[in-house]
């Protein structure tokens, strides 16, 4: 691997989390339970809007959305005989990437005004305030239940490739050690401080994750023997930098308006109705700070992804001048496919210099842990403000006590999914699960939604009824294709927009057992 050693890669992973440390021991010198919550509501805007870069990219984001870039259906047609229409080929991604500019356009103008107004915490107590304490729950409960899925699986990838990358197998050092010092490293450094810390370890964090990504453009180049404009000639030249998509309809799960759209909506639900990407806007000394820090970190956001399209594009062309064949993959049936996530990792790794394949796994690591330390700290925020109420009285020292029990729990129901990832040794099982997790965010689309949108009030007894068979009438419909197909005889796939669905039937089942409020409701 470029000549990295085991003995170097533990050695830069110990001094990346020694810096780590050394912010945590300043910013946790004089944290209390306020601090770990909110930061004190005095978080500086442009470290916020710099830092939620890194969190809006994951380790996954990181190595696939470079991957997906080169998927097309004639390289897939190669291997299965039969064209195969991948998500996110070219620099389709900017649909989406569009998109998400429009959502946090949205958040920053409707729902951030509504969060400060009411000085949340947690953003689902505007559900307790506008319908009642089964709404307040339920929403929590259903993100808690995303957000451990979602952490766990992109902290198993990672420890997958820490497996393989420190050859631990080798050494006798089995997985679920690597599983508990990877979620270990993260309590330590955010027990004390938590989300005060994870604004300054964000921000660099997002620094290692560009430096990686801008590192291994030049580091390619060079190998090509291009410089800063050739490299961008040779990337808007190919086949790979095509943006917009609108040929094959809404088959096509790159079509234009599918991701447009899909990005809308994902950005509002993944972002603005979750606790985890919220509690860090809400850190901020005002709302215009919040809304600065989001438009931002939007526009900013933009160029990223095209740096990430752009290395992706480049891994190919360098793959194809080399005679580099693409990485594949064979299932249970022997159907053999491209296995595009390991083509970053390869090239880092195997084909440049000892450098580049050190600024690659520290990218990597900063892309997995600006997520999973924000996530650890937003689920135990959650259930120490949503069921245990701890928000009420925060300079309590027995508060503070059950707030690093709850963490420590946390860090435990994290190590024992992600074994149990693990365990399952079935990629296409657990994919499901990740999916199943993306339909607990139409329960809070729909609530949010309803809550701000209309004046009506609900009959709580129903609301878990409503919420639970939501996202199974759109898991159903979806896998089973009997939503628009069956209808009007056309092709159509959701993709993302399932989304969209799931939260119009939730919308739709609150009105069914809703009534007029008699007084004004003013959230």
């Amino acid at each position: 691997m470029s000549g990295l050693s085991a003995s170097l890669i533990f050695t830069v992973i110990g001094i990346y989390f020694l810096v780590l440390f050394f912010i945590s021991y300043f910013t946790g010198k004089d944290a209390d339970q306020d601090s770990f919550f909110t930061a004190n509501r005095n978080s500086k805007w442009y470290l916020v809007a710099f830092g939620m870069i890194g969190a809006s990219l994951s380790g996954v984001t990181f190595i696939s959305i470079p991957g997906a870039v080169g998927a097309f259906p004639d390289v897939y047609e190669n291997l299965t005989g039969e064209p195969v229409f991948k998500p996110n080929i070219a620099f389709s991604w900017m649909q989406m990437v569009f998109g998400f500019f429009v959502g946090y356009l949205v958040i920053a103008f409707v729902l951030l005004p509504l969060y400060y107004r009411l000085k949340l915490t947690s953003i689902y107590t505007y559900l307790q305030q506008r319908f009642g304490n089964n709404s307040y729950k339920i929403g929590a409960a259903y993100f808690i239940l995303s957000r451990v899925i979602g952490a766990s699986f992109r902290l198993y990838l990672v420890a997958i490739v820490f497996q393989t990358v420190c050859n631990m197998t080798q050494i006798q050092i089995p997985f679920s050690v690597t599983v508990f010092i990877t979620i270990l490293l993260i309590w330590l450094y955010t027990f004390k401080g938590g989300i005060k810390t994870i604004v300054y370890t964000d921000t660099l964090q997002t620094a290692f994750m560009l430096v990686a990504a801008i590192f291994t453009v030049f580091a390619i180049g060079d190998k090509m023997g291009q410089d800063l404009g050739e490299i961008v000639h040779t990337v808007s030249s190919s086949r790979y930098s095509q943006i917009f998509f609108f040929e094959n309809g809404w088959s096509d799960p790159n079509n234009f308006f599918k991701q447009f759209f899909s990005g809308i909506l994902i950005t509002i639900v993944m972002t603005g109705l979750d606790q985890d990407m919220m509690q860090k806007n809400l850190s901020c000394r005002n709302l215009k700070e919040a809304k600065l820090n989001m438009m931002t970190m939007a526009t900013i956001l933009i160029f990223v992804n095209i740096l990430f399209l752009s290395l992706g594009a480049l891994l190919y062309i360098y793959a194809a001048h080399v005679g580099l064949e693409i990485p594949t993959v064979a299932n249970a049936q022997g159907q053999v496919s491209l296995k595009t996530d390991i083509l970053y990792p390869v090239i880092a790794l195997q084909h440049l210099s000892p450098i580049a394949g050190i600024t690659f796994i520290l990218g990597m690591i900063a892309a997995a842990y600006s997520s999973a330390d924000s996530a650890l700290t937003s689920l135990t925020t959650s259930f120490c403000v949503d069921f245990l109420g701890l928000e009420d009285d925060k300079q309590n020292p027995a508060n503070a006590s059950k707030r690093i029990k709850v963490h420590i729990g946390f860090s435990m129901l994290l190590f024992l999914v992600i074994v149990s990832f693990h365990a399952l040794s079935n990629d296409a099982i657990i994919n499901d699960l990740f999916t199943m997790a993306g339909y607990t965010y139409g329960p809070l689309l729909g609530l949010f939604s309803f809550g701000i949108i209309t004046r009506r009030q609900i009959n709580e007894k129903f609301v878990i009824l409503i919420c639970i068979l939501a996202p199974i009438l759109s898991y159903v419909l979806n896998v089973n294709d009997l939503f628009l197909p069956q209808l009007f005889g056309i092709s159509f796939s959701l993709g993302f927009l399932i989304i969209l669905l799931n939260g119009l039937l939730t919308f739709l089942g609150l009105w069914a057992i809703s009534y007029k409020d008699t007084e004004n409701i003013e959230l």
